[in-house]
């Protein structure tokens, strides 16, 4: 049932949806897909176009504001905006490890969560749009991931689309899972080297926290095992643009004395596991590397094996010298899934999606070198999260697509810089300036 509600100087709608799991079998099983219609107070019965916003991920829900937050008021000015739960996040039927077991075991979970990649949740926005739109386009708004599925989206199914708008989510067209980690380990020790130069003092910090799990088993309040490789995976934060000082904010209490010694702090240890756990998202690991996948093979742990070809990365190894622990992030590891209690029941499936070989290709780079929908990108100069050589490349390769290159934000721009990003983006794509 559909709930309309207020918000400061917002009227807000529940949407919900019942798409086929396969879209290939319309006539098979089918799932709930839920989104929230936004519009600006007073202008709620007006025939406005509409902006559907797809969120980073995968597995995260869209951003939940509250009023007119970052980018949204800038949007209500001119749209209604759809908000949409990507298939299983969100209020979307869900995808967990308390869920997939209804499927079966592992093998029938793996081929379940196949159809939840961008190439079936473009046709899931093709399957709504004609109902809330009356058959017009409109315009994708894709953050990150999001940015991933609106390329899909050009690919397959331009006609739905007025006008696409990518922040942070260029992909590459044709780089496998192997190369876009080999790209990624480089940009990882960038930003370590400028957090550590920024907070020289968490050099030590870190040390004396990754000796401390060397030596202790380590577990947080639900069960979360905290291992070396684990605490360095903070190293995820450095992507945003107040990554750095949150960061050395909550390495900064990390130990706390005891009757039994200097040991790691409650509060630190929620704190880290907050950060660490997949809980909330669990897609985010168990199809992490799938969203790089087209039929190259299968990705077998890349960010895994291509760490492992590395030098220095081994973070115990790294305390036998005097320099600093590299930090990693936006990698999914096998260890992920034996530490993270929302992740270990999941372990055996995600080895078999992993090992699958057969994913179908999500770019079609001959139709997006003929595309004539408005397309403009912001690509953020070092992005942690995508590589910003790759989202140039294919920049080059969408015909009419126009960028905006700025070291300004990082991967969190949409959301930093208020109405900013977005402004201009539609300002690019209408040429306008």
């Amino acid at each position: 049932m559909s709930a309309t509600y207020r918000q400061p100087g917002l009227v807000i709608t529940d949407r919900h949806f019942e798409v086929p799991l396969d879209h290939d079998e319309p006539g098979g099983e089918r799932i709930e897909l839920y989104g929230r219609e936004v519009v600006a107070r007073g202008r709620a019965a007006e025939p406005l176009p509409w902006l559907v916003y797809l969120e980073g991920g995968p597995g995260n829900g869209a951003r939940r504001f509250a009023g007119k937050q970052y980018w949204l008021g800038r949007a209500v000015e001119e749209f209604r905006v759809l908000l949409l739960d990507q298939r299983g996040t969100g209020r979307s039927t869900p995808a967990t490890r308390q869920t997939l077991p209804l499927r079966g075991g592992p093998a029938e979970q793996a081929a379940f969560l196949g159809h939840f990649r961008a190439d079936s949740i473009v046709r899931d926005c093709e399957a709504i749009r004609p109902g809330l739109t009356g058959g017009a386009p409109w315009t994708v708004l894709g953050q990150s991931f999001g940015g991933f599925c609106a390329l899909t989206y050009l690919s397959y199914a331009p006609e739905g689309i007025d006008t696409a708008l990518i922040t942070g989510g260029l992909a590459s067209l044709d780089a496998t899972a192997d190369e876009v980690y080999r790209a990624a380990y480089p940009r990882m020790a960038r930003k370590t080297a400028a957090h550590y130069d920024r907070y020289p003092q968490d050099v030590a910090r870190v040390r004396e926290i990754v000796a401390h799990l060397a030596e202790h088993r380590t577990v947080a309040g639900d069960g979360h095992v905290l291992v070396p490789e684990a605490v360095q995976s903070l190293g995820i934060l450095l992507g945003t643009g107040d990554g750095s000082h949150r960061l050395h904010y909550l390495l900064e209490n990390a130990f706390v004395r005891t009757p039994g010694g200097r040991t790691l702090g409650d509060a630190f240890l929620e704190q880290v596991r907050a950060e660490l756990s997949f809980a909330g998202r669990p897609l985010y690991a168990v199809l992490h590397e799938a969203i790089y996948a087209q039929g190259a093979g299968p990705t077998a742990w890349a960010a895994e094996r291509v760490r492992a070809g590395l030098p220095g990365l081994d973070p115990v190894r790294a305390l036998e010298g005097d320099g600093p622990v590299p930090l990693t992030g936006e990698t999914i590891h096998p260890w992920h899934f034996d530490c993270d209690p929302a992740l270990r029941p999941l372990r055996e499936t995600a080895d078999l999606l992993a090992q699958r070989s057969d994913w179908p290709r999500l770019y079609d780079a001959d139709r997006l070198a003929r595309n004539e929908v408005p397309v403009a990108a912001v690509v953020y100069h070092d992005d942690l999260y995508v590589d910003a050589e790759h989202s140039l490349r294919t920049a080059r390769a969408v015909r009419g697509l126009r960028t905006w290159v700025t070291d300004e934000y990082e991967h969190d721009g949409l959301r930093a810089s208020g109405p900013r990003v977005l402004d201009r983006l539609l300002a690019l794509a209408r040429d306008e300036i």
